[in-house]
């Protein structure tokens, strides 16, 4: 496959200096498309750049490609500038192959080679590796920026690694630390997923993959090294194997979204600790998870798919630089704003 020499495609210059930089008045575009359990999250920057965050799964005669070319189309993409694997799971990385045959892609962004001794991942790694062969391809480590203007979009983990350093205006003890119990070693993809936070002027998005309590902790404990945020893509599809009190908490989202499925994610453990986060003003799912129950489902005008066979609606959030956002339900059309702070 083609690579691009990584010193001229990433950075690792000190965050913070973007609300300068972002001159224009157009907005920062978050989509966050329902690919059934998976992952697709499709960001387009004010100066119309694009970054697609997984690629949801494979077969279904290509539900999870036509639904992410659907967004990007609305979205007035002709391409993908940049696509992100946050790990080789088939949730996240099986898309790519019938992805590619539809829609241009500039670059591939990754942490590396596939890390889990799993027949399924070294498959589903095997056909990714194939799929973008003749693609630019660029391995991403910590600390490193995609070169995407007007907005910042910084990789907290790879490969299991994280920052070393506190982003600028964080550092502070976390005092939830000390009630977190000691979480298990985790050998999988999961704890390898690129993390990566989006920042716009005062507005911050943060979408960790798949990582888990181990490796989440490392970012929080005993320090928080990655501050506050206004929207937090919660870990894992909402499974209580991440999303540890003491991230979630320490975070302290203004809105949280869950990209579950019908009967994948929402752990009722998971979602109550998304639910009761200090400072948390709404919570949004991409869909009702039907093995939950009432109380631990969020009102079904936040809820983007209520039915199991659905058709794929999505949740899309629209930043501006002062740090406001709204957040719109595809399936009814209804919208929220989160004032500036």
């Amino acid at each position: 496959m083609r690579r691009i020499r990584n010193a001229l495609l990433f950075c690792c210059v000190a965050a913070g200096s973007l609300y300068a930089a972002a001159s224009n008045s157009k907005s920062l575009q978050i989509y966050s498309i329902d690919v059934e359990g998976g992952q697709a999250t499709l960001i387009v920057s004010p100066s119309g750049q694009s970054l697609l965050i997984d690629t949801g799964w494979p077969g279904s005669e290509g539900r999870d490609a036509d639904r992410i070319m659907s967004a990007a189309h609305e979205a007035g993409l002709k391409q993908i500038d940049y696509i992100l694997i946050t790990h080789y799971h088939r949730d996240h990385v099986g898309g790519v192959p019938q992805l590619v045959d539809g829609i241009k892609v500039g670059t591939f962004v990754d942490h590396g080679p596939n890390l889990e001794d799993s027949a399924v991942t070294r498959t589903d790694y095997a056909a990714y590796e194939k799929a973008i062969a003749g693609h630019a391809h660029v391995v991403v480590k910590p600390g490193w920026a995609l070169p995407m203007k007007g907005i910042e979009v910084r990789v907290l983990t790879a490969a299991g690694e994280h920052i070393s350093s506190p982003l600028p205006n964080t550092g502070e003890a976390n005092p939830y630390c000390s009630g977190e119990p000691a979480p298990p070693d985790d050998d999988s993809e999961n704890a390898r997923s690129v993390g990566v936070l989006v920042t716009f002027g005062k507005f911050r998005f943060l979408d960790l993959g798949d990582l888990t309590k181990k490796k989440e902790l490392e970012l929080v404990c005993p320090n928080n090294i990655i501050g506050t945020v206004d929207l937090f893509l919660v870990s894992h599809h909402g499974l209580d194997q991440s999303n540890s009190k003491a991230l979630v908490s320490a975070l302290q989202p203004r809105v949280a979204i869950m990209n579950n499925g019908a009967r994948k994610g929402a752990s009722p453990a998971a979602w109550k600790i998304v639910h009761e986060s200090p400072g948390l003003e709404d919570f949004w799912q991409l869909h009702y998870a039907a093995e939950s129950d009432k109380d631990h489902n969020v009102d079904a005008d936040h809820i983007a798919n209520v039915k199991e066979n659905c058709e794929g609606k999505y949740l899309k959030a629209t930043a501006e630089i002062d740090g406001t956002f709204t957040v719109t339900n595809g399936r009814t059309g209804q919208q929220k704003t989160y004032a500036k702070k």
